[in-house]
């Protein structure tokens, strides 16, 4: 059974940084559309999260908490940059991340302890290439009506295995996200931090800010937190629905 799950966000006690999500990109490198986004999000304690992070990161917390999230979409059309999205590739893909802010300073972003995908050229690609921490999955988004049936099983080959399953559908009217310090905090991040050896690297995106939905959730399975080292959650997530997205994504640079 769907439950809903808007109208409890994080407190108003933390404090956000705002973000610039129109800023010029100074390498675009790719462009996808996302879509069928479904955010869920949970409290941690923010000492679990800094024992698996880089050195050169701290864990970003709001209203006292570090926070864990599952992002599950669609990356429609992703193409190198400049090219018409009819030659893009569309797959589901899943990713559990959390919130960080380099110690020397800079731009509170994301950090990704796994992507499971089921593209067979991206996947094994962002690894090589971008260090980023991709897993091959089956992956599938099936929409019916307003209800989206997602699933992901992490495949033999790539282990730990991981699985994350939910029907979502969202309800009520869109706002802003970056209205609010609380949604802006979880959702309003345009950087993402991955380390290549002993170098943190930075990744930027860009897109319009995002406008969230209230959803009705159910999380049938989800063994993303175990996969990577963290306790799964006990209570409800915080859930928003995000709407279609064009994204573009620049190259990665050296944080000194």
């Amino acid at each position: 059974m769907l439950r809903p799950t808007a109208g409890s966000g994080p407190g108003n006690s933390g404090k956000c940084v705002p973000r610039v999500p129109g800023r010029m990109l100074d390498r675009p490198l790719l462009s996808v559309t996302w879509r069928d986004n479904l955010f869920a999000h949970w409290r941690v304690d923010p000492e679990r999260v800094r024992q698996r992070l880089p050195a050169g990161l701290d864990a970003a917390t709001h209203d006292g908490s570090a926070w864990l999230s599952v992002v599950a979409l669609v990356m429609a059309d992703l193409r190198p940059y400049g090219l018409p999205a009819s030659v893009g590739r569309s797959f589901a893909q899943v990713n559990l991340r959390t919130y960080v802010e380099p110690r020397a300073g800079g731009e509170r972003g994301l950090y990704f302890f796994s992507l499971d995908a089921s593209d067979p050229i991206g996947v094994p690609a962002a690894r090589a290439l971008l260090s980023l921490p991709y897993r091959r999955a089956k992956t599938r988004a099936v929409r019916r009506g307003q209800t989206v049936r997602f699933e992901s099983r992490r495949t033999r080959s790539d282990p730990p295995p991981a699985r994350f399953a939910a029907a979502y559908r969202p309800t009520g009217e869109a706002f802003e996200a970056d209205a609010d310090p609380d949604e802006a905090f979880l959702a309003e991040n345009y950087a993402s931090y991955v380390d290549r050896g002993d170098r943190l690297y930075r990744f930027s995106v860009r897109h319009d800010p995002w406008r969230l939905r209230p959803v009705e959730l159910d999380v049938r399975a989800n063994t993303l937190f175990e996969a990577s080292g963290f306790e799964p959650p006990s209570d409800e997530p915080i859930a928003h629905y995000g709407t279609r997205r064009s994204v573009d994504a620049g190259w990665f640079a050296r944080v000194d």
